[in-house]
């Protein structure tokens, strides 16, 4: 699987962080490309992430996805 690397928008629970990965798709009718965000949920063990951190992963790991 292809890795996933975003930015930690949310780091409120206990060993989990919310993570936003944005993508580029293009839209046929407006021939334009349009940015596109999506939110997975991560495992932390160490509560080590900040807000704004850049993160990768190569799948979604918490218990929740």
């Amino acid at each position: 699987m292809k890795p996933v690397v975003g930015t930690v928008v949310s780091n409120k629970m206990q060993k989990s962080v919310v993570v936003a990965v944005d993508r580029l798709f293009h839209n046929k009718v407006y021939n334009r490309y349009v940015k596109r965000t999506s939110k997975f949920m991560a495992h932390d063990e160490k509560d080590e992430c900040n807000i704004g951190d850049r993160s990768s992963s190569g799948r979604k790991i918490d218990r929740r996805h």
